[in-house]
Parts: C-alpha cells; structure tokens; sequence
C-alpha cells in the first residue's frame, strides 16, 4: 500500500461532565433572554435561533461556566497542536468563543475561520433530528475531472465527511477546513459553543 499524503486531523473527544454540561446550558438558555444585541443580530441575519457571535465576546470572564470550559478546551487545543506537529512557541490561545441555539431546520452554510489556528465546538444539548455537522476536503476546487469516489470508499477518501452531533462531543480542527452544519429535521433546540484559538 502506498503512502498517506497531506492528511486532514479531526480531533474528537468526550466531555463526561453532565455538571458541566447543564450549566453551560443554563447559562446558553440565559443568553438567548438577556443578549438584546444578539437576538437582534441573529433576527436581522435571519439565524434560526440565537448565536451571541457578534454580540459578546467576554464569556469566559463574564461567567463561570465558560471560565471552567475554557480551561477545558485550552488543553485539548495543546494536545490537538501536538498532534498537528505545529512548531509553536507557546500554547494555542483561546481568541473567541460564542454560544449557539439552533432550532429544527436551522443550518450554517459552508465557511472557514480565518485569522485563527484551531477551531471546534462542543455540543450541549442534542435534540433527536438534530443537523449534523459537514466537513469538506480542501482539494475539491482543484480535482478537476477527478471521477467520484464509490460511496462505500473509506471515510478518508471521501469527498465529504458528516459527523453526527451529541451532547457532550467535542470537535477540533484546523481553521482553513471549510465546514456547514446541515439542516435538522427535528424541532428541539441544539446548543453548542463554538471557539476559535490563535
């Protein structure tokens, strides 16, 4: 067998802590009352839901509960980087998180982080029917008159790659990887955290 070029790490891992987790939903539920700046911005993007992206970006100094998540993720992020075989002089740094509650068909169209190293999310609460979300391979625009690739092809060598959200599941990856979240088909609440470090 050949050798494995230019791969693509998706960093995957569980956050146990149902403490954890219910805090930082009820401190997601609070957001979507209090945020005035961001239920107005979520209204005027048409977002299905509640995001506090452009409204607040002080959350881990603001409440506890992100506080403790931001330790939490800070490690994983160095173990991602490690695993990444970034050269770093320090630590990746937490440059921005955001809450996110999506309702039923709500979606995210395809997009990448720029300016950052790291990006993920962590999901909260998953209702059943929720999206999943979609990762693409860098390569497409230049694969040309590359044929398809046979559905029962490895996941590696897929043209795109779902994940299925649950509560609890905490993904990383590079920030240049384009991703969506796909439509739900259900009508619960999704929440999730999204982060980006420098």
């Amino acid at each position: 067998m050949g050798r494995r070029l230019f791969v693509t790490q998706l960093y995957d891992a569980e956050i146990a802590d149902e403490g954890m987790l219910s805090e930082l939903a009820h401190s997601i539920r609070s957001l979507t009352e209090d945020d005035e700046a961001g239920i107005g911005w979520s209204r005027e993007h048409r977002y299905a839901g509640y995001t506090s992206y452009a409204s607040l970006n002080d959350l881990p100094r603001r409440d506890p509960a992100f506080s403790d998540l931001a330790k939490v993720l800070t490690k994983h992020a160095a173990s991602f980087a490690k695993e990444c075989a970034f050269d770093l002089t320090r630590k990746p740094r937490l440059d921005s998180l955001w809450v996110n509650l999506l309702r039923g068909p709500g979606h995210h169209s395809a997009h990448i982080h720029p300016h950052s190293i790291i990006s993920g999310t962590l999901y909260v609460e998953v209702p059943k029917g929720s999206g999943a979300i979609r990762f693409e391979d860098p390569r497409l625009p230049m694969m040309m008159a590359a044929p398809t690739r046979s559905p029962q092809a490895a996941e590696e060598l897929q043209p795109f790659v779902r994940v299925e959200p649950r509560p609890g599941l905490l993904l990383l990856w590079e920030s240049w990887l384009r991703h969506e979240v796909l439509p739900g088909t259900g009508r619960g609440e999704r929440l999730s955290i999204s982060f980006n470090f420098a």
